[in-house]
Parts: structure tokens; sequence; C-alpha cells
């Protein structure tokens, strides 16, 4: 009987595995895909941990990618990123938590997923929370602060935003789905950390629109810029890990590395750890160190998606104005890959790095949309809201001469601005707002898409007098209302209309 069962199932399979052939879907395919998803629900099951904010984390350190078990440059492996480094043990810690080799944490998807989900709880049970409170992803803030495991407050606000970003504006990857969603994050102490995402942060000696992180000591050395060595070179890097990751890596001693710059994929956001007089140690050539600058970008060599045309356009602006500077050639001669530097072992920035793009940005041949439209709430004709929204001239992080602000009711209510759009395309919609405390945790932004209204959740309690990137979107030509902002959240705060500038890509 047991027997005629097996033969029974076999053949049935059989059977399956030819339907699913003969209707155009390899059934080996479809196994091939399901395991990304599956080990997601599977982990934030069996370590009650919330689903989305599991993979708005992934995300936030690889966007997905296990880059085939090799280490991130800080020695972090796998979908989750998990560290094995002088300083940051994640990866044997979730060893000892799942029992599992860390040879299979290190290159099997499911299992470091399982892996991260166990040390982020056991991070999540160090600081307290409960069944009750574990259910609310806002709740979690801390704890996916502490797996950054960061080396200070400020960068472990930037590290633990990022992640909440993700499920604000939503994930689309290899597979896996999280929609744009309202979650109030709970900073606690983290609150009062400076927000190096915000304008009013911004402190960098040599370059004023990034922020300045200083990195160790024991990572670049001291010098005397252009008196002692000319800078004659401008090379390109990629992080080979995330933003937040890579700054405190830089401010890690045991790293012996670091560039002067690091930039952010997302929105371009810039962070300056050396100064331009000093050596930073990122060429792997002394004389190339003592010659150039180094620019990082936040990614992998061999995952195109981190290079986002924020991404290029900061970063070119910033290399011309370096360029400028120090009279260094707009060319491919005085902007070199890392890869180009005699006896270089790195291959970054890697084939997926779009040179043309770049150099047109830096040269000025390409670095401006072709069509862009900024509207400020005090735009005449172009915003509109109702007599519940009030007006301030409170934040000096203002656009124009005052911004407006509502209390949330269960109710849309939004604030719009209208633009007209010369032509049917994709645009890129950025927002501005002060940022303040008392702001909104979780503000719905509406853009008017050719297939529809989406919304995106934005934490306008950081971030704040600066542009701010939502995504891209494709527009309709014509004039109406493109884009507004609604009272209907769960989020906690005043929500803030100042301005919007759209531009076509």
């Amino acid at each position: 009987m047991t027997l005629a069962r097996t033969r029974l199932a076999a053949l049935a399979t059989s059977i399956l595995a030819i339907l699913l052939i003969a209707a155009g879907q390899p059934a080996w395919s479809q196994v091939k895909e399901a395991p990304l998803p599956a080990a997601f629900a599977k982990a934030a099951a069996a370590h009650d941990v919330p689903r989305d904010l599991l993979v708005a984390l992934a995300y936030a350190e690889t966007h997905l990618d296990g880059h085939n078990g090799e280490p991130s440059a800080s020695g972090g492996y796998g979908v989750m990123h998990l560290v094995s480094n002088p300083t940051n043990h994640a990866l044997e810690q979730a060893a000892e938590l799942t029992g599992l080799k860390t040879d299979q944490l290190k290159t099997d998807d499911e299992a470091n997923i399982l892996g991260g989900a166990a040390v982020l709880r056991a991070h999540a049970d160090k600081l307290g929370l409960d069944e009750a409170a574990r259910k609310d992803p806002g709740r979690w803030y801390p704890a996916v602060a502490a797996y950054g495991n960061t080396t200070s407050p400020e960068l472990a606000r930037l590290y633990a935003d990022a992640v909440y970003e993700g499920l604000g504006l939503g994930i689309d990857t290899r597979g896996v789905q999280v929609k744009p969603q309202e979650v109030t994050a709970q900073r606690g102490d983290l609150a009062k950390a400076r927000d190096l995402s915000a304008q009013a942060a911004v402190a960098s000696p040599d370059y004023p629109p990034a922020a300045w992180v200083a990195a160790s000591s024991s990572n670049y050395r001291v010098s005397s810029r252009e008196t002692s060595y000319n800078i004659d070179r401008v090379v390109i890097h990629v992080t080979q890990g995330s933003y937040a990751g890579t700054i405190s890596w830089f401010q890690n001693a045991s790293a012996q590395v670091s560039a002067h710059y690091v930039v952010k994929s997302s929105n371009g956001a810039i962070t300056q750890m050396v100064r331009d007089k000093d050596v930073a140690w990122h060429a792997g050539n002394s004389t190339y160190n003592n010659r150039s600058i180094g620019i990082e970008h936040e990614g992998f060599v061999n995952d195109a998606s981190w290079f986002t045309d924020a991404m290029y356009r900061s970063s070119a602006a910033l290399t011309r104005a370096l360029c400028d500077k120090y009279g260094i050639p707009k060319t491919r001669t005085g902007i070199i890959g890392h890869n180009e530097v005699p006896g270089a072992t790195h291959t970054d920035p890697g084939s997926h790095w779009n040179w043309t793009t770049y150099m047109n940005y830096v040269t000025g041949g390409g670095g401006t949309p072709s069509w862009t439209t900024t509207v400020d709430n005090s735009t005449s004709g172009q915003f509109t809201a109702s007599a519940n929204w009030g007006t301030s001239t409170y934040s000096s992080q203002r656009q124009g001469p005052d911004y407006r602000f509502a209390e949330t009711v269960a109710a849309s209510d939004p604030a719009w601005w209208s633009a007209t759009i010369p032509s049917a395309g994709n645009y890129q919609v950025e927002v501005w707002y002060p940022a303040d405390a008392g702001y909104n945790s979780s503000a719905p932004y509406i853009v008017a898409t050719s297939s529809g209204n989406q919304t995106v959740y934005v934490d306008q309690r950081s971030g704040g007098g600066a542009w701010r990137s939502i995504g891209t979107f494709a527009l309709n030509a014509g004039t109406a209302n493109v884009v507004g902002v609604s009272r209907w959240t769960s989020g906690t705060g005043l929500v803030i209309a100042d301005a919007v500038r759209i531009s076509k890509l």
C-alpha cells in the first residue's frame, strides 16, 4: 500500500511538471523563484518579527542580494548582512541562536534571513519588547538601530531611518513586495540624536551641501594638501555596503580605510569624513592616495539597482565642484575608477556604473533635467488647501516665505500642488518640508500618475530643509493637481505642506 501511494505521488508530480511546462510555466523555475518571499515569511513567523520590517532592513542593507556569499567591505554576509568583524559578531550570534553553521548562514539565503530575524529578535528581547509591542513595527526602531551596530547615536538614527524609509516608500524587488504604509517609528532616546539627513545638520568644512562625520584618525593621515601634494584626481568607489554602515566602518579604528566623501543611493545625500587637505586611505596606492579625493557610493558593484539618478547627479555635482576648486580636468584622466588605479585589486565602480551619464552630469551636458518646475505653497494659482490648513514661519528650514500645517483627521482634505506637465513621460517628484519632532511621522504624499493616484509615506520629523525624492512616476501631459499631501494618516504630529519639485527624466 505504501509503495502504491509512493508511485501515485511520483506519477502525479510528473504529470504536474509536464502540465506546467506545456503551459509555458517551467516547474523548476517556479521552485527557484519562490524561496526568497517564503524565507522572509518563515523567518518572521519563527521569531515573531514583522515581516515587512524584516524585508525593509534587508533592503536597506543589501537590496535583498546575497552576493553569492561574498562579504561586504565591513565583513557582512548575505541578504541580512550578518557581520563578522572585530567589533561586530552578528554572524556568530546568528549561528548560536539558530544552531546553523556560519558557512550556511553566509551562503544560503533562507538560513541567512532566519539568522537575521533571530538577531533582530534578540535585540528586541534585550530592549524588553513584549508580545503586544512586537506587533507594532514602530516599536522596533531601537532594535533596528541596534542591529546596525553603528558607532554613534546619530549614525544609529541614520541607519534605522533608512529602514523605516523603505516601509514608507514601499519595496518591490527580487519577487518580494512591501506596500507603502503608515508606520510611526518610535525613536526613543534616538529622537535627540543629530539628524544627518537634515540640511540644518550640514557642517562639512569643504563642501557645504554635505554633512560632516569625522572618520577615525586611525584611518587616514593628516596632511596639508595642496601645499604638501597637488590634488589632481578624483577616484570613484563603490562601498560594498550600506551608507550608514560605511560611515560607521570608517569611524572604526580597525578598518584602516576611509574616503573623503560617501554618497547615498536613494536621494544622493553626501557625508564628508576626511578633510580635502588630508590623505584618505582609499586607493590602495600611496601615490594616488596622496594626490586624489576619494568618493564612495553606497551599493555593491554587481547590483545596478543602487546606482540611481539622484546618486549620479549629487556625486557629479560634488566632483564638478572639486574639479573647479583644485583644477582637476573634467575628463576620464582626472576622474577615474578605483579599478583604474595602478596595482588595484578592486573592480569598483564596476560594469554597472554608467560613466557616460556620470561624465555628462559632471561636465554639464545632461546634469540638469530636460524640464523642471518648483511649486511652493505660496506660488500663486498653483497651491490649494482648505481653511483647515494654517500658515507658519516657525522653522528656518522652510522653502519660501512660509509653509502650511494641519492636524490629522480621518478625512483626506489634501493640500495640492498644481503643475503644467509638458509631455507624458517619467518624472522625478521631490518634496521639501521643514522637519520637527512635532511634525508628522507618516505624512501621506499623493502623486496623480497616469495609472491612478499613488501614495508615499514620509516621516516629516527628519530629513527636512532639503529636497527629498519620493520616487519616479509616469505623469500625463497637461495642467492638473499633480502632488498632494493628505491629513488622513495614523501617523502622529502636524502634517506639513511646503513645496514640491517635478523634473522630467
